[in-house]
């Protein structure tokens, strides 16, 4: 396996706006996700059938670009197929995975908090793997993006937690950090189309294979679905979760890793649960409560510490004589 690149290196690209831009074009797609997916489920599909239709259309789009992406260098897939693997089994089907299995024990709203503490694993990675210690106000930055999260998700009531959802739960996240680490590791020389296209395809396969077998089960209907009171073919929200939430998603995130690195884009991956309370409120008329529009505020302050902190540690390193 490739050895994931020291992180430190990326902040200082000139693309760092570039990236953040594509960071945020991530994250609102992948956001959208669940406002489109939600009518579906209510209309007889299964959460296996979504996801599985959602990684496999997105791998039928992403796929020729990533082969025209190599431009002939089939040699990265084979020195990267270890590599590729992990990031098609967790960072793809295992983190859709985790994350449906944990709401079919629990609650939407906790699972998708302890899914989302990955940006705090993957800073947790960096100081064990490479040594690099998060400083006070990378700190104080995931401090705020965290209540900012509890406040989003409205929380603060208090919600009953199953056992085996929480460990599901645990399981995506996991996933999910598997996919910034490896996102923001430009040493395999793996073009950014092609690393998505590789996962998603061997992630089809995963979640093909866990329909099979019988481990997720499997359910879809040609049923009507409704968005805002306005009734829509099953299809058309379907190839928006492939195209938009899957393919466009995949490659905008693994792009932006490469400017950012893993741990500013993982921090800035959060803003996806804004993004997804706002299109269940364009799409399904969930209307956003005042303290939710407050905790997606200090989400973004959150993200703007975690930059500072990112830029102060680079130019430390760079005041120290070599």
């Amino acid at each position: 396996m490739t050895t994931l690149a020291d992180d430190t290196t990326r902040a200082r690209s000139s693309s760092t706006t570039t990236g953040l831009a594509l960071a945020l074009t991530s994250a609102i797609t992948f956001g959208l996700s669940g406002a489109l997916a939600r009518p579906l489920l209510d209309a007889g599909w299964s959460a296996g059938s979504v996801v599985l239709c959602r990684i496999a259309l997105g791998a039928l789009v992403v796929v020729p670009f990533g082969v025209r992406a190599l431009d002939g260098q089939w040699h990265l897939l084979r020195t990267n197929a270890r590599l590729i693997a992990i990031y098609g089994l967790l960072a793809v089907a295992g983190a859709q995975f985790g994350y449906f299995s944990a709401v079919a024990h629990m609650q939407v709203g906790p699972a998708l908090l302890i899914e989302y503490t990955a940006p705090a694993a993957v800073v947790l990675w960096f100081w064990l793997r490479h040594g690099e210690r998060p400083g006070a106000v990378t700190l104080g930055g995931a401090a705020v993006c965290a209540l900012g999260l509890v406040l989003v998700l409205d929380l603060l009531s208090g919600a009953d937690l199953s056992t085996t959802g929480v460990l599901w739960a645990l399981a995506a996240m996991v996933g999910c950090a598997t996919y910034f680490i490896i996102n923001g590791d430009d040493s395999t020389g793996l073009p950014p189309l092609s690393l998505a296209a590789a996962g998603l395809l061997v992630g089809t396969v995963a979640l093909g294979v866990l329909g099979l077998v019988g481990l997720m089960p499997m359910r879809a209907t040609a049923a009507t679905v409704e968005y805002a009171g306005l009734g829509i073919e099953w299809w058309v929200p379907m190839l928006a979760l492939g195209l938009v939430t899957a393919a466009v998603a995949y490659v905008t995130g693994i792009a932006a890793a490469r400017r950012l690195g893993s741990r500013l884009a993982s921090f800035v991956a959060l803003s996806e649960v804004v993004a997804g309370v706002l299109w269940a409120w364009l799409l399904l008329d969930q209307l956003p409560a005042p303290v939710q529009l407050l905790g997606g505020a200090l989400i973004l302050l959150g993200v703007v510490g975690v930059r500072l902190g990112e830029r102060r540690v680079v130019s430390s390193e760079a005041d120290v004589p070599v």
